[in-house]
């Protein structure tokens, strides 16, 4: 078999390379280069999504124009793939799922998506036809386009779905291939992936020269990888070959590709386990053969290297996403007639998150890299001048989010079903900060919330967690709530879509999960005293190491000890279930011990996802005066006496039908009954409304469910919180539900304001939390994209 070097293997010119595309991309999800102009897709943009053109402008790129969504009805995601072949653009529309930002509700199906073509003219680029799949299965949607000259191919992609027994089922797409004739594009051909036995990802990546077509599956053969080739005969397009390589299951050959003539370039080893790598192809005229690979020089496990790639034919740029932390990377390899010549990065040190490389495009003396997923998913791109070994460090463009407008400076009443654009009943508006302006970074959400009044000035805090840290905001004066400070999350850590906090002695305790090893930061809120007109940026003032990524942090606030629920990621985790600490020194918190129940927990380790630990003042009088925990852990709810740090004892635990996932719930004041939400009953039809269990506590040791509260509410439940005879209930994209629970098995709704305007389904967007415990009586409540609500609820007097 002929051997060639790489010189001789990147000698040539790319028609066309799509990466592996995941839904709902932010900015930058889709990049090209057409002579002088970068464009830049935006599928979750206003309209439907947008395609944004940029050019020159001084010593940097400006937008100059873009290209909308023609038919914003047919639905969203445009510029979810792009591709170009000569003065021709092809652009997709795949509309986020359902319950996905963007992704409609569920009596508005998101439609399969279209392929729209515009030429390049004098006057710019001009609508030039459409095409879409015809007969695929219903939901099937459009993944990676490719196109070269008059030949084009779209991938779909089958959504998963829940089959008997709630089990997920997923199934492969296929790969539609189309021909240009006479200015109308015909459907040619419907390819299935040639294993029929098991998922292959078939189509997760494309590429076409000529008449030649690649199609990559990289789950093919346990996760081997696969790359399928097709030619057009006289009976179709028909199967001609494969490409593989002999690394075994788990390679996930196939997750790019670039191919022009007789050569090919397929990414592969794009595991959290193992470095990327490229494996070249040639054909020798008989069959295919490997010649060679390209790794990066300093290539680690998760890398992602190789899972997108661009050429001018004498130079290679690769993208590595997950490198050094998901900062990414991108590696420039040159090529010379005697091999491979230098190998550099292009660019500097990035940020944690920017994933740097995640879609490369080149032309015209441009690189430019796409990264959605950077902003917290807002997405940007950057664009480097200079050429190959003189690039720039780089031009970054994005779009700012649109937003709801602020609501400050006076109380809007619900008036006929409405408080400001948000739904209501019952519950006044106060006010309203957008998350932009809480003092986090572009694109940063907002998550749970908790309350401080100071005892000293009797002023009334919320302490609202974000993407990137948490923000402190004076409520004292409802109406005109001011941000005073921002704690930053540690500078070691990711921003996380998690982040949880709990107060005592005047003391801040903020953990975050998902966020490798944030740990626990202990600020002092005496130190919001300082506010003098403008917001201050706050360092904490003591870490607690012990722990690493956690999901919440519960606290006596009676015993001065902090419990850390869902431990993960190192540190001593007890196995995901309590983490004692003692903070009766604020400043100085110390490991008390462990406790976790093994009969619960998804994996059985006792893992709890949040809890409640209060000194037990209830009907039960075995068990008066001891410290009880409450569990909502994941499959049950368990209940422990933790009164002995060193000797917890598990008390009981009981399950209930059709467990979705045990979220969170909290006591009655009586500590009579516990109302428990579950997470994802409503996501997978579990139940046929927004569900709360009813738990009679009388007997600690023998917990009974009395009731499963399910309202005419759709939306999934997520935190609640009860103060005397009301529950306060945020509910994702429903907002905040409030229900008045006088008689205890038989809520009755008495109020509610939608924090997301449009409709109400089972999602996770929406009102993450709510903090109804300050004497005013008001209730601030956070919503993900949309920020602080301040709100009150008419019937309810300030609290004595």
């Amino acid at each position: 078999m002929k051997r060639v070097t790489f010189a001789a293997l990147l000698g040539f010119v790319v028609v066309g390379i799509v990466p592996h595309a995941t839904f709902a991309q932010g900015f930058g999800g889709a990049v090209a280069v057409a002579d002088d102009e970068v464009l830049v897709a935006h599928p979750r943009g206003e309209g439907g999504g947008a395609v944004y053109i940029y050019t020159r402008s001084g010593a940097g790129w400006a937008e100059s124009g873009s290209i909308a969504n023609p038919d914003p009805e047919q639905g969203g995601g445009f510029g979810f793939s792009l591709a170009i072949s000569g003065g021709r653009l092809l652009v997709t529309t795949s509309p986020a799922p359902v319950g996905r930002p963007g992704g409609g509700g569920p009596s508005e199906p998101p439609p399969p998506g279209r392929v729209y073509v515009f030429d390049r003219t004098a006057a710019g680029w001009t609508p030039a036809g459409m095409f879409a799949p015809d007969g695929l299965p219903e939901r099937m949607r459009l993944g990676p386009v490719t196109v070269s000259g008059d030949v084009a191919a779209v991938a779909t992609a089958a959504p998963p779905r829940r089959g008997p027994g709630n089990a997920i089922t997923r199934s492969d797409g296929v790969v539609v291939v189309f021909r240009n004739t006479g200015g109308e594009w015909r459907q040619e051909a419907v390819l299935e992936s040639p294993r029929t036995d098991h998922v292959t990802a078939f189509g997760g990546s494309l590429a076409v020269s000529g008449e030649m077509l690649l199609v990559g599956a990289p789950q093919t053969d346990s996760l081997a990888g696969a790359v399928f080739l097709y030619e057009p005969g006289a009976a179709g397009w028909a199967n001609i070959g494969e490409l593989s390589i002999p690394d075994g299951p788990g390679s996930f050959f196939g997750a790019a590709v670039l191919a022009a003539g007789d050569r090919v370039l397929v990414g592969a080893g794009q595991t959290p386990q193992r470095p990327g790598e490229i494996v070249a192809f040639e054909h020798d005229g008989d069959a295919w053969s490997e010649s060679g690979r390209l790794r990066a020089f300093d290539g680690s496990a998760g890398d992602r290297f190789g899972s997108t790639m661009t050429s001018d034919g004498g130079t290679v740029w690769v993208g590595a996403p997950g490198a050094g932390g998901r900062r990414g990377a991108i590696y420039e390899f040159a090529m010379s007639d005697a091999g491979r010549g230098a190998v550099r990065k292009v660019g500097g040190r990035r940020d944690i998150g920017e994933a740097m490389g995640t879609i490369l495009a080149h032309g015209s003396g441009v690189l430019v890299s796409g990264m959605p997923s950077d902003d917290y998913g807002l997405g940007t791109a950057m664009i480097f001048d200079g050429g190959p070994g003189g690039w720039s460090e780089g031009h970054t463009v994005f779009m700012e989010e649109e937003g709801i407008d602020p609501v400050l400076g006076g109380q809007v009443d619900c008036s006929g079903g409405e408080a400001s654009v948000f739904g209501c009943a019952d519950v006044d508006l106060v006010a309203f900060i957008p998350t932009k302006d809480l003092g986090g970074n572009r694109g940063v959400r907002v998550n749970d919330i908790w309350g401080w009044t100071d005892p000293e000035t009797n002023r009334d805090y919320a302490i609202v967690g974000r993407t990137d840290g948490t923000s402190f905001v004076d409520v004292t004066d409802p109406p005109n709530p001011v941000v005073v400070g921002n704690l930053p999350k540690p500078d070691w850590a990711p921003g996380s879509t998690w982040r949880d906090m709990k107060v005592y002695m005047n003391h801040v305790y903020v953990v975050s999960d998902g966020a490798a090893n944030h740990g626990m930061q202990v600020f002092d809120l005496t130190r919001l005293r300082e506010f003098s007109g403008t917001p201050i940026t706050f360092d904490q003032d003591a870490h607690y190491d012990r722990i690493n990524s956690v999901h919440n942090i519960v606290i006596n606030e009676e015993t001065g000890f902090a419990y850390a629920v869902g431990s993960s990621r190192g540190g001593e985790t007890c196995g995901g279930g309590l983490h004692m600490i003692d903070i009766r020194e604020p400043k100085n918190p110390t490991f008390a011990g462990c406790f976790a129940d093994a009969t619960t927990g998804r994996s059985l380790t006792g893992y709890s996802h949040d809890a409640q630990c209060v000194v037990y003042r209830g009907p039960d009088e075995e068990h008066v005066g001891k410290e009880i925990c409450l569990g909502s852990n994941e499959t049950a709810l368990s209940i422990a006496d933790v009164t002995d740090k060193a000797n917890p004892v598990a008390l009981s635990m009981i399950t209930y039908p059709n467990v979705g996932y045990s979220h969170q719930g909290w006591l009655t004041e009586d500590h009579s009954y516990f109302y428990m939400n579950d997470e994802l009953d409503e996501v997978r039809n579990l139940t046929q409304g927004t569900r709360t269990m009813i738990w009679d506590v009388t007997d600690l040791d023998d917990p009974v469910l009395v009731k499963e509260h399910v309202s005419e509410n759709t939306s999934s439940d997520h935190n609640l919180y009860i103060r005397g005879n009301l529950m306060f209930q945020s509910n994702y994209n429903s907002g905040l539900r409030v229900f008045d629970i006088t008689d205890v098995e038989n809520p009755r709704e008495v109020g509610f304001l939608d924090t997301v305007p449009g409709e109400d389904f089972p999602s996770m967007n929406g009102s993450w939390s709510n903090y109804p415990f300050f004497e005013s009586g008001i209730v601030v409540v956070t919503s993900g994209g949309e920020g602080l609500f301040v709100v009150k609820h008419r019937a309810r007097m300030p609290i004595s």
